[in-house]
């Protein structure tokens, strides 16, 4: 329900303000602009879907392999004594809970190709263990929630970003969006437990965190004496070991289990394209709906007037600039991404400037809660999300704001 009042506030209220563009500034080209951007929008949104068939097909292959070998119920196992305090509906040994693994494994990389399929495929796994079909169960909205918090240990588009804008040193926001992700991920956490009347105060909880904390240090330690671009190429390898390692332990599992390791990819193949079929329409209508808000300069008008609100109350602005990626991040990863390329220019900001810094971070500690709502509630049909999208913008809030703080910490 909340998702449906947001999609109509984007029409409304981007309507209203080109109405009045044109009637008191005589702005007659914003009522083109939107006709023109809601077409490309909705072409471009149908091509993103259909450009992940062949990523969902091959992954969705590979989960169904590794289902069947009984590689997805060993990662249950493994992940079992923090996830089943998490995630308390889901029963010991579900194939979803390894499928929820995988996902966050992916996208603690950076690695987001890979992250979707296997969240997708959680999703199915979890609505198959629904009662009310088109409800979000309390781990639909767990894992929704913590998939929108985006935890990131390896942030490495942004990396490769910073280094093609011609950066000194393309890692120094490495630590700093490490502890913003992490920051954000708590968050997230805590908010739906809070919902969920979920007791975090559990050894589990506590060793997790206190091995992401080590896993911090680990990577701080290694990479800190590393010239950029070793760091880079090293990041990569991790990310690249991680995705083949899955691959391969799937696909020899398979032939040690004696099953029919093609049949298998084929029939989860199949899902995947199924799977992308059903994703087009909502990912059309929220897509379409951010560029719209775009287009009439309503998201310039939230950021000016959140720069005018902290200097008026006599805070430093320098981070105003930067603002942009971490707002547009919530509604598009690649808006965000754009914005974010364009503040280290060097006739802009540059890449090793405050601006250029904070934007990194903004980038590597928030997530696409809205995309990701629609997209994986979407999937399967989910028309009531409960208070995930309030939960997931909590997230995104303290994402923001730990991110802006870090930047001056680190870089001010």
């Amino acid at each position: 329900m909340a998702l449906n009042y947001v999609w109509i506030g984007f029409f409304v209220i981007s309507f209203l303000v080109a109405l009045g563009q044109l009637i008191f500034f005589g702005n007659t080209e914003i009522f083109g602009k939107m006709i023109t951007s809601l077409f490309e929008s909705g072409k471009s949104s149908a091509e993103l879907a259909i450009g992940l068939t062949g990523t969902m097909t091959f992954w969705l292959g590979i989960m169904k392999v590794g289902e069947r070998a009984g590689m997805i119920e060993m990662f249950a196992r493994f992940v079992n004594p923090l996830f089943s305090k998490l995630f308390p509906g889901i029963p010991k040994k579900d194939p979803a809970m390894g499928s929820i693994v995988l996902n966050f494994s992916a996208n603690a990389l950076g690695l987001d190709n890979a992250a979707t399929p296997m969240g997708l495929k959680a999703m199915k796994e979890l609505q198959d263990l629904n009662p009310q079909k088109d409800t979000a169960t309390n781990a639909q909205i767990m894992f929704l929630v913590l998939n929108t918090a985006g935890i990131t240990i390896i942030p490495t588009s942004v990396m490769a970003l910073r280094l093609s804008a011609g950066s000194a040193n393309p890692a120094d926001i490495f630590i700093p969006t490490m502890i913003g992700t992490f920051i954000s991920f708590i968050s997230g956490m805590i908010a739906v437990a809070m919902y969920q009347r979920i007791n975090l105060f559990r050894l589990p909880v506590f060793v997790f965190i206190g091995g992401f904390l080590a896993i911090l240090y680990g990577f701080y330690t290694w990479m800190k004496d590393m010239p950029p671009q070793q760091i880079a190429t090293n990041t990569a390898m991790v990310g690249g070991l991680l995705i083949f390692t899955v691959i391969v332990s799937f696909l020899l599992l398979g032939l040690k289990k004696k099953i029919n390791v093609y049949e298998a990819f084929i029939d989860g193949a199949k899902e995947g394209f199924t799977t992308v079929v059903m994703i087009i329409p909502y990912l059309v209508a929220i897509i379409v709906g951010i560029a719209i808000f775009r287009t009439t300069g309503c998201m310039d008008f939230i950021n000016n007037g959140i720069g005018a609100f902290f200097g008026w109350l006599g805070f430093n602005t320098d981070f105003v600039p930067a603002l942009p990626v971490g707002i547009m991040k919530i509604f598009s990863g690649g808006g965000a991404r754009a914005i974010m390329a364009e503040l280290m220019l060097p006739q802009n900001y540059g890449p090793d400037s405050f601006v250029g810094r904070l934007a990194c971070i903004l980038q590597g500690s928030t997530e696409t809660t809205f995309y990701i709502l629609a997209v994986y509630f979407g999937s399967v049909n989910i028309k009531k999300t409960r208070y995930a999208l309030t939960c997931g913008l909590i997230a995104d809030f303290v994402g923001i704001v730990a991110a802006i703080i870090i930047g001056y910490i680190f870089f001010h």
